[in-house]
């Protein structure tokens, strides 16, 4: 059984998940306008988008299996919840 502290990081990794899935997500539509516009600063904003999240999942990484899990469970939480709002 997990220890209390692992618990809590696990409830953090997933409330950060969260935030980060959503404006990972959210930021999704802002980034596609670009490339649709011809904008080559899409292509940054894209490559930022990727590289921080690949972070915070290495972060949680770092965290354990239980963090990892709980932090790539609330990013889908944060996928879902943004493509709630756009149907």
């Amino acid at each position: 059984m997990p220890d209390v502290s692992s618990l809590i990081f696990a409830l953090l990794a997933g409330l950060a998940g969260l935030g980060a899935g959503w404006l990972h997500f959210a930021s999704l539509e802002w980034v596609a306008n670009r490339i649709v516009e011809g904008r080559l600063s899409a292509i940054g904003l894209q490559l930022g988008r990727i590289v921080l999240l690949g972070g915070i999942l290495f972060l949680f990484a770092q965290g354990g299996a239980l963090v990892l899990i709980a932090g790539a469970a609330g990013i889908l939480l944060g996928r879902a919840i943004v493509l709630k709002g756009a149907r």
